[in-house]
């Protein structure tokens, strides 16, 4: 089971306790536990561009992919993908002088969106 399957898995269900507050104090500190998880997944990386809708570019800016470019695609299919020159060979996510050549539109995979 991935992380985001467990922690989906644990979310409390109103039919599992004995009142509604018990219920709204549970949902409140696995909703904070779930924040927290979401912000690790861009933890050493600055937004670049906000495409609204819940899109961003990202750049990650510290740890061995420092430097390389990403599109934040969490708002409709939960994933962070690299924006890349070559989807169907290498997917290997540009730099950030190389994005600042192209539209992150165009540096994502055939198909999205």
């Amino acid at each position: 089971m991935t992380a985001n399957a467990d922690l989906d898995a644990r979310e409390p269900r109103l039919e599992d306790f004995a009142n509604e507050q018990a219920h709204t104090d549970a949902w409140q500190a696995w909703d904070a536990e779930c924040e927290v998880f979401e912000a690790q997944k861009t933890a050493g990386a600055v937004t670049l561009q906000d495409h609204g809708c819940g899109f961003y570019t990202l750049l990650a800016v510290t740890g061995p992919l420092a430097g390389t470019v990403w599109w934040d695609g969490r708002a409709t299919c939960d994933l962070i993908i690299p924006l890349s020159l070559d989807h169907m060979d290498s997917a290997r996510p540009v730099t950030f002088s190389e994005w600042l050549r192209h539209n992150s539109w165009n540096l994502l995979p055939p198909g999205w969106g």
